[in-house]
């Protein structure tokens, strides 16, 4: 374990990025993540990857600055023409974040995968971490939830034209707008939902905060057509291990509907912001959310009982 003073945020409570402070004003934002292609288009799987990297910093409260890019390629496989998609994509993305891509660094790989390492900034007294949600807060989901099923779907090519358009546009979204709800709210307990699901973290904020999380099942934002999908068993390996991995840090109450617990367990990429509210900062922030055109689902809570532990009320 590190123990500089100045990394503020490291590995301990499995955080979205890493932070070390540079003055008193000003903290460093360090992140990485690349992955194999979940949509066809090699222009559209660049931003989708771009955009699920930056993410990371905008999660910690932060501003991308520079990027590079992490390049495996089976350069003797495919058209060069694919790569140069890909990299312009991310590299369009970059840029939309307001940030500067500074190169990166290739490899030649039998399976193709793409992504950035990312630097941001952040004042750090305004740092959001996956420890910072304090009970009472509610939790504010900024996307909905589906892109695995209908990202599984796609692959087994049963995925209709819609539900693929409707995914891609949300995971190639940036979250940039939610930091400006996150700053506005004094939000300091946050994440994004990624490839451990809204249940998965949810976790990691319950253990890293100390306190419990109450889910109401019904009130989170489900992407069209990606329940029929799960219920015809088109459902990533990804989300099943991510319900395996709360099963023994999970309650339910009511009667448990199998197919909604998949999908709050479904591997998202490049998924929204779940943040902690305060109640008299809600309406606020969901008054924000609707103004930027975001998802703005009230999905559960925080609670001083049951620390470290999830329950999804059905």
């Amino acid at each position: 374990m590190e123990r500089d003073p100045n990394l503020l945020v490291g590995a301990g409570t499995a955080d979205d990025a890493g932070v070390y402070r540079l003055t008193d004003e000003l903290a460093l934002i360090q992140t990485v993540d690349f992955f194999t292609p979940i949509v066809n288009d090699p222009y559209l799987f660049g931003q989708i990857a771009a955009a699920n990297a930056l993410s990371d910093v905008y999660a910690m409260g932060g501003r991308p600055v520079c990027a590079m890019n992490i390049c495996c390629f089976p350069v003797k496989d495919l058209d060069l023409s694919v790569f140069r998609e890909i990299l312009r994509g991310g590299q369009e993305k970059v840029h939309e974040a307001g940030a500067a891509l500074a190169g990166g660094h290739s490899v030649e790989d039998p399976e193709l995968k793409y992504g950035l390492s990312v630097s941001g900034l952040v004042h750090p007294e305004r740092i959001v971490t996956n420890a910072g949600l304090k009970p009472g807060q509610r939790l504010v989901l900024t996307k909905p939830l589906g892109t695995g099923v209908i990202a599984t779907a796609l692959k087994a090519g049963l995925a209709s034209p819609q539900a693929v358009a409707q995914a891609v546009e949300l995971m190639r979204a940036l979250n940039a707008p939610a930091v400006e709800v996150m700053s506005a709210c004094q939000v300091s307990g946050g994440t994004d939902v990624t490839g451990f699901g809204l249940l998965g973290h949810a976790l990691e904020m319950a253990r890293a905060s100390k306190v419990g999380i109450e889910i109401e099942a019904r009130a989170v934002p489900i992407l069209d057509d990606a329940r029929d999908m799960a219920a015809m068993g088109l459902v990533p390996i990804g989300s099943h291990a991510n319900r395996g991995f709360c099963e023994k840090h999970l309650r339910t109450m009511g009667q448990v509907d199998e197919i909604l617990l998949d999908l709050l367990a479904d591997a998202q990429t490049s998924g929204g912001m779940l943040m902690g509210i305060s109640e008299e900062n809600l309406d606020r922030a969901l008054g924000m959310l609707e103004g930027l055109g975001l998802e703005r689902a009230v999905v559960g809570r925080a609670i001083p009982q049951n620390p470290g532990t999830i329950t999804v009320r059905f």
